[in-house]
């Protein structure tokens, strides 16, 4: 699990440096490229229906979705619901579902 999570970090790290100077503004151009997004990475207005997963215990918000939906949130222009833990966020910043 902690491997995991150095891992995530990792990626964001380096994902971040490679964003180009001025690209983007808060909040309106708030990038997030992990596939799992908790409560507290998602922008308040998406923050409904919030609830723990059953497995893992990773705390997940839904935002209308349905049930066993996770709403995710890559830019302003990009978000929407995928399956728990299938989304992700591509590196041109568009959500993307697993099959």
């Amino acid at each position: 699990m902690i491997k995991a999570h150095v891992l995530a970090i990792s990626i964001c790290i380096a994902s971040a440096a490679t964003c180009p100077a001025g690209g983007y503004s808060e909040p309106s151009g708030f990038l997030v490229r992990v596939d799992w997004q908790e409560p507290l990475q998602l922008p308040p207005r998406f923050r409904n229906h919030c609830t723990y997963e059953n497995f893992t215990a990773r705390p997940y918000c839904s935002d209308h979705c349905g049930i066993d939906y996770q709403f995710y949130y890559c830019s302003e222009a990009s978000f929407g619901c995928c399956h728990l833990g299938r989304g992700y966020c591509d590196f041109n910043g568009l959500l993307r579902c697993h099959p």
